[in-house]
């Protein structure tokens, strides 16, 4: 067996080691190419030709992909989680529900779990949590057991060729379903619901009220948390093949105990530490304004001053929205830093704005104007991407947080 491996990010790595051990395959990498070379190139020789996730679809003969060879061999369960922002919550939350009900359950994906590094694994009474972007489902034939729609917003432009394109990638995790299938769809977005009205699949939309021991069980702060939650449990709900008001009624106790268990992902409003009566918070996948919203509603009634900025993703047209974020009445500062940061200040003159040149300038600024009115709250949620001042996204936020540990 002859393979094409297209992209050699960490799923790359992944198959490479999976199909030389399992096939002793031959394989061929590719990285650091445009679109037209990959495109152009002669794959006559090649059985397989194996998309990373940040590659598109090429359209050739015995193209596949990581996530649609996994769909296409995986023996249990799917629970697929999609979403703009919220999935690695959403699929965290799943798994310690599954964990508390004792499971035997797997989470992988797009949080940083290659899928096909567990399939040799998998038994038909395991169940797999798949965390799923836009790329992974750019081209998948077949659709999760158990799909979450969560709300849908422009993200990844500058990769999709436009955001039809985008929620048509997004759309696949349901397309695909049958009646025996479920849906649980995000009832307060209307691509979401979009969506959902082409679905075969039985459906189940949210949010919904859930009893107060279980809301109060979730240690996370914010709506949007407590929405994922939500979609969690319905998820969980229709693995067992019960109703959620079944499972809450009867499940109660081991609900409590799997959202005790998750206190949240890394750099997703991660709190870290309390400091002369001022909290910080690492919110560092923020990565588009809506986001940052997200992260600005978690505290309507608290002094909160924002670190905001990198490198814009939309050619700065989402500058106007990022600003309108800001007019919350609880954002008393915003320290700017990185390319949309200078380009801010210089759009608009707002006496709350604070230009910074380095993290550390940014957090020793932040510091100071928080101090000044506690209690009160930092959180980083830049509302861009990380590539102006940082390797990427883990390494901002892992820089802020250090930074915050050594205050």
């Amino acid at each position: 067996m002859r393979i094409a491996l297209l992209g050699y990010g960490k799923e790359g790595k992944s198959a490479e080691k999976y199909f030389k051990d399992k096939f002793n395959a031959e394989i061929d990498v590719f990285e650091d190419f445009t679109y037209n070379e990959i495109i152009n190139k002669d794959y006559s020789s090649y059985d397989i030709i194996l998309r990373s996730p940040s590659v598109p679809p090429l359209g050739l003969k015995n193209e596949s992909s990581l996530t649609k060879y996994f769909f296409d061999h995986c023996p249990c369960p799917i629970i697929g989680v999609t979403a703009t922002k919220g999935k690695g919550t959403t699929c965290s939350f799943i798994k310690a529900l599954l964990d508390a009900e004792g499971q035997d359950s797997y989470l992988v994906g797009n949080i940083g779990n290659p899928a096909i590094d567990i399939l040799d694994e998998l038994k038909p009474t395991s169940v797999v949590v798949y965390e799923l972007s836009s790329f992974q489902l750019w081209d998948v034939t077949k659709s999760p057991h158990i799909a979450i729609l969560g709300q849908l917003e422009p993200d990844h432009l500058n990769i999709h060729k436009d955001y039809a394109d985008y929620l048509n990638a997004k759309a696949n995790i349901t397309k695909y379903q049958t009646p025996d299938d479920y849906l649980i769809y995000f009832k307060e977005n209307p691509e979401t619901t979009k969506i959902a009205d082409t679905s075969k699949a039985q459906k189940i939309p949210y949010p919904f009220t859930i009893p107060t021991e279980v809301k109060n069980a979730i240690t996370l702060p914010g709506v949007h948390n407590e929405n994922n939650a939500i979609a969690a449990i319905s998820a969980v709900s229709c693995l067992l093949n019960i109703s959620p008001d079944e499972y809450l009624k009867d499940h109660q106790a081991t609900i409590i105990e799997g959202l005790k268990n998750f206190k949240g992902l890394p750099h997703r409003l991660e709190y870290l530490r309390e400091i002369n009566g001022v909290k910080y918070y690492d919110d560092n996948f923020s990565t588009n304004p809506s986001s940052t919203r997200v992260a600005i509603n978690a505290f309507p009634n608290d002094n909160l001053v924002v670190i905001l900025g990198g490198r814009d993703k939309t050619n700065y047209e989402d500058l106007p929205e990022i600003y309108e974020i800001l007019q919350a009445p609880q954002v008393k500062k915003i320290v700017l830093i990185g390319e949309s940061g200078h380009e801010l200040t210089k759009k608009y003159q707002d006496d709350r704005f604070i230009l910074a040149e380095s993290l550390n300038e940014a957090i020793s600024t932040a510091k100071s104007e928080a101090e000044s009115m506690s209690p009160s709250i930092i959180v980083m949620s830049p509302a861009a991407a990380s590539f102006d001042m940082f390797e990427n996204v883990y390494d901002r936020g892992n820089q802020f947080k250090l930074l915050i540990n050594k205050l």
